[in-house]
């Protein structure tokens, strides 16, 4: 018998029926921005004029083999993305973003079975991981509303091309300087803030973007503290103001249940940002102790949650700065108050190294909002000056170009937060 066992298919003697060896490879190089590959096959990717996304057999057996090889040596500048079109990749669904970036890379993967799915056997480099798929449209609530003079719960989503809807009424206790984040993939929650008094509430949003009542109390009641997502479908809310300055935080697991206080690490303090960046950590930086100086220290936070002590400050100390992430695993933190208000920005890698200023753009303000959106982009809505609240918006490009100002809709609000949800 010669061939290779490709499916173990039995004849009625028992035998195994053999096929013919070896993978085909065609002579036209693919250069188009999509593919549908076979199994058995072999395919050059030319990426120099575009990205390609390549489609996989929405079916396969045990063994099936697929080579794809970096025809001109630019995966590197315009990505190779594999669509797994309904099967796993390497343990991931096919929401996962599969992303090889590595120029004159060769790629040979074998499908193993439903749990794990494709599976590089390659010996050509092949560290490229599936990422988790980032929610594409984001929510602002709550605030100070300067229209009404009194704080707000009214809400605005904001859509996956980055547009702010109208205000929709709100749901839960009114307050300001408040948090949010998102949770469980695609859906988001607010949580403390200040109202009547210190509060410890949270409330949940659904992945239609729908704010759910208050919900009960876990943690110490404060204001003015921070939230960024981290691990696999987690937050952390931490630092803030109440009765003193706070170095204590509080988990959320993926289905938003709000863990109790964890004590603090680094300097206690409140009116800082917190954001995401590489695949499943989250960052806190800058902000101020009340009765002390501004600050510029960062605290990163691991994919299990554990906030890390200082990392010396890089850029201006500020206040009242927020934070949105950007591209693949990386964020910007912009805006904020020194002596004055500023617009300037400080880009985080993908390994959480916050970047020197860059001048920035727009109308310099504090107590803004900041979030997500269409995946890979971000947006910095509304914010306060001395002379009040204001509603215009700067869009955060996948590239980390924070845009100029456009016209806002809705009130002009204050001190008031983001989240995000949604996969569609």
């Amino acid at each position: 018998m010669s061939g290779t066992i490709v499916n173990n298919i039995t004849r009625t003697s028992g035998t195994i029926a053999p096929t013919t060896g070896g993978l085909s490879w065609g002579s036209d190089v693919i250069t188009a921005s999509t593919a549908t590959v076979s199994a058995g096959n072999g395919y050059w990717i030319n990426t120099t004029s575009n990205a390609c996304t390549v489609t996989l057999p929405s079916s396969a057996e045990i063994g099936d083999q697929i080579i794809l090889a970096d025809y001109a040596r630019t995966w590197s500048t315009n990505n190779l993305i594999i669509d797994s079109n309904g099967l796993n990749f390497q343990g991931s669904p096919d929401t996962y973003t599969v992303d090889y970036s590595t120029a004159g890379q060769s790629l040979s993967i074998v499908y193993s079975d439903a749990t794990k799915g494709w599976i590089p056997v390659s010996d050509d480099a092949v560290v490229d991981a599936p990422v988790e798929p980032q929610p594409t449209q984001g929510i602002i609530a709550y605030g100070y509303n300067q229209d009404t003079s009194s704080r707000t719960s009214e809400s605005q989503k904001i859509s996956s091309s980055g547009v702010v809807a109208a205000v929709v009424t709100g749901v839960g206790s009114t307050r300001r300087y408040g948090a949010g984040s998102s949770y469980g993939g695609d859906k988001g929650i607010f949580a403390y803030g200040e109202g009547a008094s210190n509060l410890n509430i949270s409330n949940l949003v659904s992945n239609t973007g729908v704010i759910a009542a208050d919900g009960s109390a876990v943690g110490t009641a404060r204001y003015d503290l921070a939230a960024t997502p981290f691990g696999a479908g987690e937050a952390i809310f931490a630092y803030g103001y109440g009765g003193g300055n706070l170095s204590l935080s509080n988990k959320v697991n993926s289905s938003g249940v709000v863990a109790a206080d964890v004590t603090g690490v680094g300097t206690a303090r409140a009116a800082l940002a917190g954001v995401r960046y590489g695949t499943d950590l989250g960052i806190f930086a800058y902000g101020f102790p009340d009765g002390g100086s501004l600050q510029n220290v960062s605290n990163k936070v691991s994919n299990t949650g554990v906030v890390a002590t200082d990392t010396t400050g890089v850029g201006t100390a500020r206040k009242g700065c927020r934070g949105a992430s950007y591209g693949i695993g990386k964020a910007a933190i912009a805006f904020g108050f020194t002596i004055t208000y500023v617009s300037m920005k400080n880009l985080v890698s993908d390994t959480g190294v916050v970047a020197a200023d860059v001048t920035g753009v727009g109308t310099g303000r504090v107590n803004l909002a900041a979030c997500g959106y269409g995946g890979d982009k971000g947006i910095f809505a509304k914010g306060g000056t001395g002379g009040g609240g204001l509603k215009m918006t700067n869009l955060l490009s996948n590239t980390g170009v924070i845009g100029t100002d456009v016209s806002g809709v809705g009130p002009n609000n204050y001190s008031l937060t983001a989240a995000n949800f949604s996969f569609s």
